[in-house]
């Protein structure tokens, strides 16, 4: 493959739908039924092909992953999506307020 293949960067975006569902289920150790309920639960939204199957990121795979290990502590799928949402919001705010912090000069809170 060469360095202008348009398939080389795809290889690395976290966010393209590279996996089928069957090999989601697999990589998660789960059923494709886990992976439809937290779809239905609003966690993720897989892409389509043009076949109309299912395709997931590495992305996608981690937050699914995360969902799994609550609900594997006896959470309902309902509650982990939740759970996993906050946290990603709370993650992404973090980030926000790093960066402002950095940009003012401050030093940032996490490090202390």
């Amino acid at each position: 493959m060469t360095a202008d293949n348009p398939l080389s960067g795809r290889l690395d975006d976290d966010d393209y739908p590279a996996y089928t569902m069957g090999r989601a289920a697999e990589m998660l150790g789960t059923t494709p039924g886990f992976l439809r309920a937290i779809g239905e639960a609003g966690l993720i939204t897989p892409l389509r092909s043009e076949g109309g199957h299912r395709r997931y990121s590495r992305y996608q795979l981690r937050i699914a992953a995360r969902a799994r290990e609550i609900v594997d502590q006896g959470t309902p799928v309902e509650a982990a999506c939740r759970i996993v949402i906050l946290e990603d919001q709370l993650e992404e705010a973090q980030r926000i307020n790093a960066e402002y912090r950095r940009a003012e000069g401050k030093p940032d809170d996490a490090t202390h």
